[in-house]
């Protein structure tokens, strides 16, 4: 079954970049929607998620699926999809060349299948439960051990819940004085990616979705690096707070969002 799963999901995620190359930068007018602030949708988002759900619901009518724009049946028992067609949008809009399209399968709540593709760069990143985590077919070597000073950290900024922002630039500060540099590029998904094949070291947000997360987590666990929530947990693609990196850099991000982010977390709820 996750043969089949699989072959499927390197054909429709290299049908849904090919979109995305053809229409970045190039999206105005009545192609864009405003879904909240910050937040945007484009006729493209919902082209790639139409071709995307339909291949599987053609090949596997029985499992579930959680979309960004169209489907949210939610993590269900079984299996589930879980898509987002085009992580960046607002990127995808301004053809700023950081965008990429994320499907995961999981397997009782938990992912067993991942994929992020970068469409400008042609770069698949995959990963298979046990089986390693991969670019463009070749294997993404174990994350190896990374000293604090030399760690560069990849992060976004909590446009959902911009009642955090504080908390968060008094943690990107703290972080920032404790590691090589951060970058913010604009998409969650091709940022757990990069951290999977070590372009970047650690990565922390807030205010995700499941379908930011989930294939680029397993890319995560399966090149030997570190995930968890903001309380060192295996929830974050529940509560959509996501902390990740290899192992020492792991710690350190641990330990600064729990004490710049956790406490505003808890006092709001």
């Amino acid at each position: 079954m996750l043969d089949k799963m699989e072959t499927v999901a390197r054909k429709i995620i290299f049908e849904a970049g090919e979109l995305i190359q053809q229409h970045i930068g190039q999206v105005a007018g009545s192609w864009v929607h405003m879904k909240g602030p910050s937040d945007y949708v484009t006729e493209i988002d919902k082209r790639c998620e139409n071709l995307i759900i339909e291949a599987i619901r053609r090949n596997f009518p029985g499992h579930h699926i959680m979309a960004e724009e169209t489907a949210s049946e939610g993590l269900q028992p079984g299996y589930t999809w879980v898509i987002d067609p085009v992580d960046g949008t607002t990127n995808f809009i301004h053809g700023f060349p950081f965008v990429a399209v994320s499907i995961a399968v999981c397997l009782e709540k938990r992912p067993v299948l991942g994929f992020v593709l970068d469409p400008v760069r042609n770069e698949l990143f995959s990963a298979r439960k046990g089986a390693g985590a991969w670019l463009n077919g070749s294997r993404l070597p174990r994350r190896e051990k990374v000293s604090l000073d030399e760690a560069l950290i990849a992060t976004g900024f909590p446009f959902r819940a911009k009642q955090y922002l504080d908390d968060y630039l008094v943690a990107f500060k703290s972080i920032l004085m404790g590691t090589s540099g951060i970058r913010r590029a604009g998409s969650a998904a091709l940022d757990l990616a990069y951290l999977a094949a070590g372009r970047v070291d650690g990565f922390w947000e807030m205010g995700l979705k499941a379908w930011d997360i989930a294939a680029g987590a397993l890319l995560i666990t399966e090149a030997g690096g570190m995930v968890s929530d903001f309380r060192g947990e295996d929830n974050h693609l529940f509560n959509g707070n996501v902390v990740g990196g290899v192992p020492l850099v792991y710690e350190f991000l641990l330990d600064q969002v729990q004490k710049w982010l956790a406490p505003a977390l808890e006092a709001q709820g």
